[in-house]
């Protein structure tokens, strides 16, 4: 497997849940995130093989998954949600 394919699988899917359940969102209208999620892990693993882009490739996906985690898009951003149930 390649090394990006964790860190973005895991930022569709906290993406995913975050919209569902922390913004209440219907599950339906956001099965869009997955195919994104899916065509980004194929595209990343693909510039994974080409000599010399391992490194960047993994970047891109931590850079990601850190982003989702910090940028509120479509309403709150998980570790905002995460703040609001865990009141801290």
């Amino acid at each position: 497997m390649a090394k990006s394919t964790a860190p973005i699988l895991l930022t569709g899917g906290i993406t995913f849940l975050n919209e569902w359940l922390g913004n209440g969102h219907a599950p339906t209208s956001e099965l869009k995130v997955l195919l994104a999620t899916g065509i980004a892990a194929g595209g990343l693993a693909l510039i994974e093989q080409i000599p010399g882009m391992q490194p960047i490739a993994v970047g891109i996906a931590w850079i990601a998954f850190i982003t989702m985690m910090i940028a509120p898009v479509n309403g709150n951003s998980p570790i905002q949600n995460l703040s609001k149930v865990t009141g801290i």
